[in-house]
Parts: C-alpha cells; sequence; structure tokens
C-alpha cells in the first residue's frame, strides 16, 4: 500500500476527518448495514474483479473478497490512511489474499481500461468535487456489462444537515451536502449521464430516533470540517459572531424538534446502479 499521497487541500481535509474517525468507524450499525446491501445488490459471484472506492475500513471489500474468492480479486482505495490501517488490520486477522489496498485520490485513478466486473462506492459519493466527471472516469474501468453501485442519500436525510442548511440560508450562505443525489431521480440521471444503462434505484430508510446531544454534535461549523463538494467550508465566510449565532439558532431549531421518543434522524437511502452497455469497450 502507498503511504504517500499528494492531495489538495479539500482532498486532505476529508482524509483528516476519516483518519480521525477510523478508530471507531466500525461501531456504526448502519453504515454496515448499508455496506452488505450494497454488496447484496450487485450480486457478485466468484471469480469476479471488483473495485472498492473509497474502502474505508473495509465493510464493502472484505464481503466482496469472501465472495470472489481466491479465483477473484478486490481491490479497496481510499485517501485515509488511517482509515487503510484498520482495512489492513480486518483483512489479515481474516487472513485473506485476495484484497489489494491503495491510497489513492478515487477522482484520479488510472486502472486499465475494462478491468473490474463491479465498481462500488459506499457512502462516499458526496465526497467527490466533480461527481459526473467521476463516474464517467469509472465507467472506463468497468468491463462491458459490468455493474456500478453507490449509495446516494436523499436531501431530507440527516437531520443536522437538514437544519443547518436552512439556518445557515438566513445567514446568506449556501450549503448543498446532499443535493446532488438528493432524489431517486437524481441518483438515476448520474448514472445515465455517464452512459450507464440498465439502471435501477432502490430506496430504503436507515433512520432512528437520536438524542438532542446527539444531534447537536452533528454540527459543522469549524473551518477544518469539510462540507461534501464545497471548499473551503461556506461557513468560513462567516464572522465569530455570525457563526455563533447561527450554532445558537441550530440548537434551538433541534430543540424544536425533540419528541418523547428523541429527534428523528432520516436516513434514506439511494441503492443505485447502473450497467455498462456489453457492446462498449
Amino acid at each position: 500500500m502507498t503511504q504517500q499521497l499528494e492531495l489538495n487541500d479539500y482532498k486532505q481535509q476529508i482524509a483528516d476527518l476519516y483518519s480521525r474517525r477510523s478508530h471507531n468507524y466500525d461501531e456504526s450499525d448502519w453504515h454496515l448495514q448499508i455496506a452488505h446491501r450494497l454488496v447484496e445488490y450487485t450480486q457478485i459471484i466468484s471469480g469476479q474483479q471488483v473495485l472498492d472506492i473509497a474502502t474505508g475500513t473495509g465493510m464493502v471489500a472484505i464481503e466482496a473478497a469472501q465472495i470472489v474468492g481466491s479465483e477473484g480479486r478486490v481491490v479497496g482505495v481510499d485517501i485515509s490512511a488511517g482509515m487503510l490501517e484498520q482495512a489492513t488490520r480486518k483483512i489479515e486477522a481474516l487472513g485473506l489474499s485476495n484484497i489489494e489496498l491503495h491510497l489513492a485520490d478515487a477522482e484520479t485513478l488510472n486502472f486499465p481500461a475494462n478491468s473490474f466486473d463491479r465498481i462500488l462506492c459506499s457512502s462516499a459519493l458526496i465526497w467527490m468535487a466533480d461527481i459526473p466527471a467521476t463516474l464517467r472516469l469509472w465507467y472506463q474501468f468497468l468491463k462491458p456489462d459490468g455493474l456500478i453501485g453507490f449509495h446516494g442519500f436523499a436531501d431530507t436525510a440527516f437531520i443536522a444537515g437538514v437544519v443547518m442548511k436552512e439556518v445557515c440560508k438566513k445567514y446568506g450562505v449556501s450549503l448543498t451536502y446532499n443535493d446532488i443525489t438528493g432524489t431517486a431521480d437524481k441518483c438515476y440521471n448520474l448514472l445515465a449521464s455517464a452512459g450507464f444503462e440498465e439502471i435501477e434505484v432502490k430506496v430504503e430508510q436507515y433512520g432512528s430516533y437520536i438524542s438532542l446531544e446527539q444531534a447537536k454534535q452533528m454540527w459543522m461549523g469549524g473551518s477544518n470540517n469539510p462540507t461534501p463538494g464545497q471548499f473551503p467550508n461556506p461557513l468560513s465566510q462567516l464572522s465569530s459572531l455570525a457563526l455563533e449565532q447561527a450554532k445558537a439558532r441550530f440548537d434551538a431549531e433541534l430543540e424544536a424538534l425533540v419528541t418523547d421518543q428523541g429527534i428523528w434522524n432520516d436516513i434514506t437511502v439511494f441503492f443505485t446502479f447502473g450497467r455498462k452497455p456489453a457492446n462498449k469497450g
């Protein structure tokens, strides 16, 4: 695994964020659930070649490797060295020899054309700086008749982001978050525009009630906190006073949402799949 990677400031913030999260990332049940579901839906079979983009701690890569077996191969890429360290520990503990891990930027990959039967991207597509261009790049790596699968998140997903967007509008700040994958139609069109066919979007709900304190901790107002697809963080435009006021309003908006069960945190996931036409090389 390559140990050094040249990243721009936006990508470096993402890499640092996920390295900080790497030690307890696997404690997230819903991440595990949707990673498994993505693998399940893509119907991986023995002997296939699989590319797992933003592999993180290897949730998708490990499950895929166990399916493809010794005749197959899984390549996992990620920009976070901390996440790949966790993935490496898990792979070694399981004794898997058919997984390669690469410290790499998913938007500048240079695999040979027509290399993979399946390309998967779990929970990470919205972090790409140019999603349409990135999907076109990944299209090249897929074999004809190969399948791509990714997670999109609804524009109603993740209550802290929804509330932050509304609060920040009052201060003239626009946050995009899940906008590019915010509906099933948007996810469909992303793949259609990249040349994929036989596109299917499956909608599933993984939301739950969370405590007020948990919701408040999701505030992403710090200058070192990246926001998907935007750099620098648009909140850095605000003065210290305005940022403090926005945080107070954010907290108040969340408090108004509290019920006896807590605050509903919607996690509507669009499992999105498309096939590279069989006649395309």
